[in-house]
Protein backbone atom coordinates (compact mmCIF):
# COMPACT_ATOMS: atom_id res chain seq x y z
CA UNK A 1 0.00 0.00 0.00
CA UNK A 2 2.64 2.32 0.83
CA UNK A 3 4.43 1.55 -2.56
CA UNK A 4 0.75 2.63 -4.17
CA UNK A 5 1.20 6.41 -2.36
CA UNK A 6 4.58 6.59 -3.45
CA UNK A 7 2.98 7.23 -7.03
CA UNK A 8 3.16 10.09 -8.85
CA UNK A 9 -0.65 10.77 -9.37
CA UNK A 10 -0.50 10.85 -5.74
CA UNK A 11 2.37 13.38 -5.18
CA UNK A 12 1.85 16.78 -3.48
CA UNK A 13 2.00 18.94 -6.53
CA UNK A 14 -0.90 16.59 -8.15
CA UNK A 15 -3.34 16.21 -5.07
CA UNK A 16 -2.92 20.30 -4.66
CA UNK A 17 -3.83 20.47 -8.70
CA UNK A 18 -6.78 18.32 -7.78
CA UNK A 19 -8.16 20.59 -5.25
CA UNK A 20 -7.95 23.54 -7.39
CA UNK A 21 -9.26 22.42 -10.34
CA UNK A 22 -12.18 20.74 -7.96
CA UNK A 23 -13.16 24.18 -6.82
CA UNK A 24 -12.72 25.74 -10.09
CA UNK A 25 -15.06 23.06 -11.69
CA UNK A 26 -17.47 23.37 -8.54
CA UNK A 27 -17.65 27.32 -9.01
CA UNK A 28 -18.51 26.97 -12.91
CA UNK A 29 -21.59 24.05 -12.12
CA UNK A 30 -23.25 26.56 -9.38
CA UNK A 31 -22.62 29.97 -10.75
CA UNK A 32 -26.31 30.63 -11.24
CA UNK A 33 -26.50 30.94 -7.51
CA UNK A 34 -24.31 33.28 -7.03
CA UNK A 35 -23.67 37.18 -7.88
CA UNK A 36 -22.20 37.90 -11.05
CA UNK A 37 -19.77 40.38 -9.81
CA UNK A 38 -19.01 37.15 -6.87
CA UNK A 39 -18.44 34.85 -10.26
CA UNK A 40 -16.13 37.11 -11.68
CA UNK A 41 -14.30 38.05 -8.78
CA UNK A 42 -13.71 34.29 -7.82
CA UNK A 43 -12.63 33.32 -11.80
CA UNK A 44 -9.83 36.34 -10.65
CA UNK A 45 -8.28 34.45 -8.13
CA UNK A 46 -8.83 31.03 -9.37
CA UNK A 47 -7.70 31.00 -13.05
CA UNK A 48 -4.06 32.00 -11.51
CA UNK A 49 -3.79 29.13 -8.97
CA UNK A 50 -5.20 26.87 -11.67
CA UNK A 51 -2.59 28.09 -13.70
CA UNK A 52 0.28 27.61 -11.80
CA UNK A 53 -0.64 24.09 -10.38
CA UNK A 54 -1.04 23.02 -13.63
CA UNK A 55 2.46 24.32 -14.24
CA UNK A 56 3.83 22.34 -11.54
CA UNK A 57 2.23 19.25 -12.58
CA UNK A 58 4.81 16.45 -12.73
CA UNK A 59 5.67 15.13 -16.46
CA UNK A 60 4.93 11.14 -16.99
CA UNK A 61 4.77 8.80 -19.15
CA UNK A 62 2.49 6.28 -20.62
CA UNK A 63 1.73 2.51 -20.63
CA UNK A 64 -1.63 2.48 -22.09
CA UNK A 65 -2.11 1.40 -26.07
CA UNK A 66 -6.37 2.47 -25.77
CA UNK A 67 -7.31 6.00 -24.87
CA UNK A 68 -9.01 6.34 -21.82
CA UNK A 69 -12.63 7.15 -21.20
CA UNK A 70 -14.75 10.69 -20.96
CA UNK A 71 -17.27 11.05 -19.24
CA UNK A 72 -18.53 14.68 -19.56
CA UNK A 73 -20.75 14.67 -22.46
CA UNK A 74 -21.95 17.31 -25.20
CA UNK A 75 -24.62 18.28 -22.94
CA UNK A 76 -22.73 18.67 -19.77
CA UNK A 77 -20.56 21.05 -22.00
CA UNK A 78 -23.93 22.98 -23.79
CA UNK A 79 -24.78 23.26 -19.34
CA UNK A 80 -21.60 24.68 -18.45
CA UNK A 81 -21.80 27.25 -21.44
CA UNK A 82 -25.31 28.34 -21.34
CA UNK A 83 -24.74 29.04 -17.67
CA UNK A 84 -21.35 30.79 -17.94
CA UNK A 85 -22.78 33.14 -20.72
CA UNK A 86 -26.07 33.91 -19.02
CA UNK A 87 -23.94 34.62 -16.30
CA UNK A 88 -21.48 36.74 -17.57
CA UNK A 89 -23.97 38.46 -20.23
CA UNK A 90 -22.58 41.41 -21.92
CA UNK A 91 -19.14 40.82 -20.70
CA UNK A 92 -18.71 37.60 -21.86
CA UNK A 93 -17.23 38.18 -25.19
CA UNK A 94 -14.12 40.07 -25.84
CA UNK A 95 -11.75 40.44 -28.81
CA UNK A 96 -8.83 38.40 -28.78
CA UNK A 97 -5.76 38.64 -30.36
CA UNK A 98 -3.73 35.27 -29.21
CA UNK A 99 -5.47 33.26 -32.07
CA UNK A 100 -4.53 31.34 -34.70
CA UNK A 101 -7.29 32.62 -36.52
CA UNK A 102 -5.63 36.12 -36.51
CA UNK A 103 -2.85 35.51 -38.56
CA UNK A 104 -5.47 34.66 -41.52
CA UNK A 105 -8.14 36.90 -40.52
CA UNK A 106 -8.58 40.44 -41.53
CA UNK A 107 -11.11 41.21 -38.95
CA UNK A 108 -11.07 40.79 -34.95
CA UNK A 109 -11.83 37.74 -33.67
CA UNK A 110 -14.08 37.74 -30.99
CA UNK A 111 -14.25 34.45 -28.20
CA UNK A 112 -16.49 34.48 -25.20
CA UNK A 113 -15.61 33.23 -21.62
CA UNK A 114 -18.04 30.86 -22.03
CA UNK A 115 -16.74 28.94 -24.47
CA UNK A 116 -13.20 28.88 -22.99
CA UNK A 117 -14.62 28.09 -19.63
CA UNK A 118 -16.48 25.12 -21.18
CA UNK A 119 -13.49 23.59 -22.68
CA UNK A 120 -11.24 24.16 -19.77
CA UNK A 121 -14.38 22.48 -17.57
CA UNK A 122 -13.81 19.45 -20.04
CA UNK A 123 -10.58 18.63 -20.01
CA UNK A 124 -10.56 19.11 -16.04
CA UNK A 125 -13.80 17.30 -15.27
CA UNK A 126 -12.62 14.26 -17.48
CA UNK A 127 -9.30 14.34 -15.45
CA UNK A 128 -10.76 14.50 -12.02
CA UNK A 129 -13.67 12.32 -12.83
CA UNK A 130 -10.65 9.23 -13.81
CA UNK A 131 -8.47 10.69 -10.97
CA UNK A 132 -11.16 9.77 -8.56
CA UNK A 133 -12.78 5.96 -9.97
CA UNK A 134 -9.59 5.11 -12.19
CA UNK A 135 -7.02 2.36 -11.37
CA UNK A 136 -3.71 3.37 -11.12
CA UNK A 137 -2.96 2.91 -14.78
CA UNK A 138 -6.09 5.12 -15.96
CA UNK A 139 -5.09 7.99 -13.36
CA UNK A 140 -1.86 8.24 -14.83
CA UNK A 141 -2.97 8.01 -17.92
CA UNK A 142 -5.32 11.00 -17.68
CA UNK A 143 -2.22 13.26 -15.85
CA UNK A 144 -0.94 12.69 -19.40
CA UNK A 145 -3.98 13.29 -20.85
CA UNK A 146 -4.18 16.49 -18.91
CA UNK A 147 -0.27 17.72 -19.39
CA UNK A 148 -0.45 17.89 -22.77
CA UNK A 149 -4.16 19.36 -23.56
CA UNK A 150 -3.04 22.10 -20.92
CA UNK A 151 -0.13 23.13 -23.36
CA UNK A 152 -2.18 22.25 -26.92
CA UNK A 153 -5.20 24.84 -25.64
CA UNK A 154 -6.68 24.66 -21.73
CA UNK A 155 -4.08 26.66 -20.81
CA UNK A 156 -4.05 29.02 -23.19
CA UNK A 157 -7.69 29.66 -22.91
CA UNK A 158 -7.21 29.94 -19.40
CA UNK A 159 -4.75 32.96 -20.07
CA UNK A 160 -6.74 34.43 -22.18
CA UNK A 161 -9.91 34.67 -20.20
CA UNK A 162 -7.82 35.63 -17.17
CA UNK A 163 -6.18 38.96 -19.06
CA UNK A 164 -10.00 39.75 -20.20
CA UNK A 165 -11.22 39.45 -16.81
CA UNK A 166 -8.52 41.13 -15.05
CA UNK A 167 -9.61 44.20 -17.34
CA UNK A 168 -13.12 43.76 -15.92
CA UNK A 169 -12.12 44.06 -12.68
CA UNK A 170 -9.44 46.70 -13.18
CA UNK A 171 -11.45 49.18 -15.01
CA UNK A 172 -14.37 48.99 -12.27
CA UNK A 173 -16.48 48.09 -15.18
CA UNK A 174 -20.07 48.15 -14.66
CA UNK A 175 -20.93 44.35 -13.55
CA UNK A 176 -24.12 44.92 -12.48
CA UNK A 177 -26.62 41.30 -12.75
CA UNK A 178 -28.55 41.49 -15.95
CA UNK A 179 -31.61 39.65 -16.52
CA UNK A 180 -31.42 37.53 -19.54
CA UNK A 181 -34.43 35.16 -20.29
CA UNK A 182 -33.16 33.81 -23.46
CA UNK A 183 -29.74 31.77 -22.19
CA UNK A 184 -31.37 30.85 -18.86
CA UNK A 185 -34.31 28.77 -21.26
CA UNK A 186 -31.72 27.09 -22.73
CA UNK A 187 -30.01 26.18 -19.78
CA UNK A 188 -32.95 24.52 -18.59
CA UNK A 189 -33.78 22.89 -21.87
CA UNK A 190 -30.95 20.94 -21.85
CA UNK A 191 -31.38 17.24 -21.64
CA UNK A 192 -28.95 16.52 -18.52
CA UNK A 193 -30.36 13.07 -17.99
CA UNK A 194 -27.50 11.26 -19.24
CA UNK A 195 -25.20 14.25 -17.98
CA UNK A 196 -22.53 13.73 -15.60
CA UNK A 197 -24.34 15.16 -12.80
CA UNK A 198 -27.12 12.96 -13.08
CA UNK A 199 -24.88 10.63 -12.98
CA UNK A 200 -23.07 11.80 -9.89
CA UNK A 201 -26.65 12.21 -8.08
CA UNK A 202 -27.52 8.45 -8.65
CA UNK A 203 -24.45 7.04 -7.16
CA UNK A 204 -24.39 9.34 -4.62
CA UNK A 205 -28.31 8.77 -3.42
CA UNK A 206 -29.21 12.65 -4.52
CA UNK A 207 -31.75 12.13 -7.10
CA UNK A 208 -34.89 13.92 -6.24
CA UNK A 209 -37.85 12.35 -4.14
Amino acid sequence: MKDQFDHIVYSKNVIEFVTIANEFCSMLETCAKVSKIEFIEKSQKLLPLLYLKACLLPKNETDLEEEIEKFVSESDWAFIHSSVQSKMGAHDQYLEVFEDDMEYSETPVIISVSENFADIYQDLKDFLTSYRIGTMDVMNEALWDLNNSFYQHWGQNLVNSLRFIHSLVAKNENLDEEIDDSNDSKSENIDLSNSIFSQRKREWGEDDQ
